[in-house]
């Protein structure tokens, strides 16, 4: 089997297997979160925001734009260079960061999971696909996914810092359940769900020998070579 295909499986079935574990403790976990102490719960909702789509899709589209516009101005050398790569991570971070709120947003609209608001009225498991309404957009999470992607592209860059990333985007992932917003299980798979775009877009550049390569067992490496033919 191809190594990098194999992996990615991997994370697949581990993604499956740590939402289900947790499905069943979500009610306990929610509601023992928000029960928490009040200066943890305040700390949590002023952090808890940075995980939105909107910032991060702007800000690398502003990027890359500003990086065209270096390119067009450099003749050639070192600067076109450093433009070169500017505009390659500024369209890995808004490919990656587009992708996964697309995916997300999709499942959402398909499961419609209630949020935890709605706990007293209609318990933890009820789902109403296609209610197109806020309330009924739990599973994934939006924010843990964002947050994965984001921290997730950095980690595919810098991975000698991946366990610092991922703790970030864990503490991102846990407020939203400290807040309220969502249950243990959306969170856990928001998070994968927005690495796991991180890691395959990750594969696409590599292909294209933009900013990644494929290192001897398949996976991508940050660092560039040839395109394949």
């Amino acid at each position: 089997m191809n190594r990098p295909l194999a992996a990615t499986g991997w994370i697949v079935l581990t993604t499956a297997i740590l939402v289900f574990a947790l499905i069943p403790l979500d009610p306990f976990l929610s509601q023992r979160a928000q029960g928490l102490p009040d200066n943890i719960v305040t700390f949590n909702e002023r952090i808890t925001d940075f995980g939105t789509f909107g910032w991060m899709i702007y800000l690398s589209g502003i990027l890359l734009a500003g990086a065209f516009v270096l390119r067009r101005a450099a003749s050639q050398g070192p600067l076109q260079n450093k433009a070169r790569t500017a505009r390659d991570l500024a369209a890995y971070f808004l490919l990656t960061i587009g992708t996964a709120s697309a995916l997300v947003h999709t499942l959402k609209l398909l499961i419609g999971r209630a949020r935890p608001e709605l706990f007293a009225e209609l318990g933890a498991y009820s789902l109403t696909p296609f209610a197109a309404s806020d309330l009924y957009e739990s599973f994934p999470s939006g924010h843990s996914t964002a947050a994965g992607a984001f921290f997730g592209v950095f980690a595919m860059l810098l991975p000698r810092l991946r366990p610092l990333f991922l703790v970030l985007a864990l503490t991102i992932g846990v407020s939203r359940v400290i807040v309220g917003a969502h249950y243990p299980s959306d969170v856990a798979a928001g998070l994968l769900l927005g690495l796991w775009t991180s890691v395959m877009m990750a594969f696409v550049f590599a292909k294209y020998g933009r900013l990644f390569r494929l290192g001897p067992g398949g996976w991508p490496l940050a660092g560039r070579s040839e395109p394949t033919q």
